[in-house]
């Protein structure tokens, strides 16, 4: 089992078979391992990476010089397994080339926020009088109680939409640019444009 971090950067569609595919474009982030944790010293296993920001690859791969922290956009913690701890050290470089042969992919982030949603619309509640001079047509009404002296946990009320951790597994992978670092997977992806995406395979 192995991570990775992508951009999420648009949708378009390729012709195979005769057959219109929908596709996602996903840019693959450089990963720098920064840290390894074990059982022993912090009772869980996971890897710190840093995720190095575009146009900063070359200057990695080759070595010419130091990279500053200004240098990566972001730091990621993954979980590990006790088989996975021995297969990464400290300062690995991991790039698209551990994709290579992988043929399904296992997608994680968070879904775009829908806007606001009153307990109408996110419950289907029927509503009050639309006559008789009401004035609480699409109203909440109470959600308290004398004892306790508290909102009850699980209480039906309004919301935001959406914005929750979708996982989607085994999908396919289409095409594999190792030029641009740009993976073409099969069908949508949660997340907007611009985000990191969670690649486990």
């Amino acid at each position: 089992m192995a991570w990775l971090l992508a951009t999420k950067l648009e949708m378009t569609r390729i012709v195979k078979w005769n057959d219109f595919v929908p596709i996602t474009l996903l840019k693959i982030s450089t990963l720098k391992v920064v840290a390894i944790k074990t059982m022993e010293a912090n009772w869980y296993n996971a890897m710190v990476v840093w995720v190095l920001k575009d146009g900063k690859e070359g200057i990695l791969l080759e070595g010419k010089k130091s990279l500053n922290f200004s240098d990566f956009s972001k730091i990621k913690e993954f979980s590990l397994n006790d088989n996975e701890v021995s297969k990464f050290n400290v300062w690995d470089i991991i790039t698209l080339d551990i994709l290579d042969w992988v043929e399904k992919v296992e997608i994680t982030w968070y879904s775009k926020w829908k806007w606001f949603a009153w307990a109408m619309k996110r419950h289907n509640f029927h509503g009050w009088m639309a006559t008789h001079g009401s004035k609480f047509h699409r109203a909440l009404w109470s959600i308290g109680n004398r004892k306790p002296r508290r909102t009850h946990k699980g209480k039906k009320m309004h919301w935001h939409m959406w914005d929750i951790k979708i996982t989607l597994k085994k999908i396919p992978v289409e095409i594999l640019n190792k030029d641009l670092s740009v993976l073409w997977l099969k069908g949508p992806v949660p997340g907007a444009r611009n985000s990191l995406i969670s690649i486990k395979f």
